[in-house]
């Protein structure tokens, strides 16, 4: 097998500093040396992978997936939100019949779980978004200061209905994956260690231990 790299940071700040990339670039090769994976190449990219149209602002993106094309090689990516946390846009990358991996969730990862994470990431980036306006929120009705950092993590930690709601949000994304894994017989351990492996975070970003998927069973 054959395949093109793509590493993306979404900032020239991290780009200068060379954050992210450097790591992405380590897990990729590595993965590949574990896979036999021959590298043809590696292309980088400093940009935003926002919007269902982020293909058109990523020159980078445009010309891997056609050098992939033309070589019969796959695409391999760090993390799937490197390339987009957009499940449209996913969805459209798939519809190039270009093969592509995420490292993160290993080469037999099928379409039904790209789609999945993608959702997740999507979901995740609404998430976050949603509790930076309600922190700001808070944060203008009291008058204070925006852009002090220990006032924003106050008023995020006060935001207390938004949190619940979001943490609905998030099991409700979630709990189809942990109820097909529960009718399959696996045990709340062996859940966590699937949604761990396959590179899924909890809602606050942390790792899955029993316990938060008893959590999640419980929305049920």
């Amino acid at each position: 097998m054959k395949a093109i790299l793509y590493t993306r940071v979404s900032s020239a700040e991290q780009g200068k500093s060379g954050l992210g990339l450097q790591a992405q670039f380590n897990l990729i090769t590595d993965f590949c040396k574990a896979e036999n994976i021959e590298v043809i190449t590696h292309y980088e990219e400093i940009e935003t992978g926002k919007g269902f149209d982020a293909l058109d602002k990523r020159p980078q993106l445009a010309k891997a997936l056609a050098h992939a094309k033309k070589e019969g090689a796959s695409l391999i990516v760090a993390k799937l939100d490197r390339l987009s946390r957009n499940v449209a846009f996913i969805s459209a990358l798939m519809e190039t019949k270009v093969s592509f991996i995420v490292a993160q969730l290993g080469k037999d990862a099928d379409a039904f779980m790209l789609h999945l994470y993608a959702a997740l990431s999507e979901k995740e980036r609404e998430l976050i978004s949603t509790r930076t306006k309600a922190a700001l929120a808070v944060l203008k009705a009291k008058g204070v200061k925006l852009g002090n950092p220990n006032s924003l993590d106050k008023a995020r930690l006060s935001s207390n209905e938004t949190n619940k709601k979001e943490a609905a949000d998030f099991a409700n994304v979630v709990l189809p994956t942990v109820l097909q894994f529960r009718e399959k017989g696996h045990t709340l351990p062996v859940i966590a260690d699937k949604l761990n492996n396959m590179g899924v975070k909890t809602r606050r970003g942390g790792k899955w231990y029993a316990s938060t998927v008893a959590n999640i069973l419980k929305r049920a």
